[in-house]
């Protein structure tokens, strides 16, 4: 009666069952993975920091983020930062830290954002941390990457083309003083992870951790929502939503 009532208001429905009512029910937030897993890409990325997922990217949890990137259901960012943390807590590993674990969002390029209008990994990111915190877990995010190249259109490469296309598509913000301090600043000394979304080549991850090894600050892990299993044959056209998303889309790509 109660999720009736909600959606008569709001007009929403369950993304993973379609039950009327809340943006995800009690039963279907239930069912979401409580434990993360390693999730390394096959091929993967030489260099590539150790990658951790919490589910794959399938089923609820693929709906659960397009949702929230694609149509704004800012009310599955909670439920979307507790999957991650679930991520971060097995990248970040058991036993006592003399720092906060820090958390470093994979950046969207400045287009995708405004056209969005919003920035839901950096959303996603702060619900984690939020979580972890109420877990007893110390975090702090800081976004100290930007997205300052444009690749070209994605769609159809395969994990090598993906990897040159995004070749030093990030770097560390020139006002992010913090970046050097992370290396070795007192207050600090926790596990850096980089954070994302949804893993597929592992091209995005490696090329950020690169950025921010370019400028001394070390990447102990990666830390994802959802990894991909699905093995695409080469050439290959992929969805709209099964393509790295850091670029403005093109209607060659839909």
């Amino acid at each position: 009666m109660r999720d009736a009532l909600v959606d008569l208001v709001l007009g929403s429905c369950c993304v993973g069952c379609g039950r009327a009512g809340r943006l995800l029910c009690g039963g279907c937030r239930a069912g979401l993975p409580h434990r993360g897993r390693s999730c390394p890409p096959t091929p993967c990325p030489a260099g590539l920091a150790a990658p951790w997922c919490a589910a794959e990217y399938a089923d609820t949890v693929r709906r659960m983020v397009l949702a929230h990137k694609e149509r704004a259901c800012h009310g599955l960012a909670r439920p979307l930062g507790e999957l991650l943390a679930v991520a971060v807590e097995a990248a970040a590993g058991p036993g006592p830290r003399p720092g906060p674990v820090v958390l470093v969002p994979v950046p969207s390029h400045p287009t995708v954002v405004r056209t969005r209008g919003h920035d839901p990994l950096l959303r996603l990111t702060r619900a984690a941390a939020v979580t972890l915190r109420r877990r007893g877990v110390a975090a702090a995010v800081r976004p100290l990457l930007r997205a300052h190249a444009r690749p070209r259109d994605q769609a159809g490469l395969d994990a090598v083309a993906r990897a040159a296309n995004l070749r030093d598509a990030f770097a560390v913000r020139p006002a992010a003083g913090l970046a050097a301090g992370l290396a070795s600043g007192p207050a600090v000394g926790g596990p850096l992870l980089v954070v994302d979304d949804v893993l597929t080549t592992g091209a995005t991850a490696r090329e950020a951790q690169r950025a921010l090894e370019r400028a001394g600050v070390p990447v102990d892990a990666v830390a994802v929502v959802a990894a991909t299993t699905r093995r695409l044959p080469p050439g290959h056209l992929r969805s709209r939503h099964d393509v790295d998303d850091r670029v403005p889309w093109t209607v060659a790509e839909v």
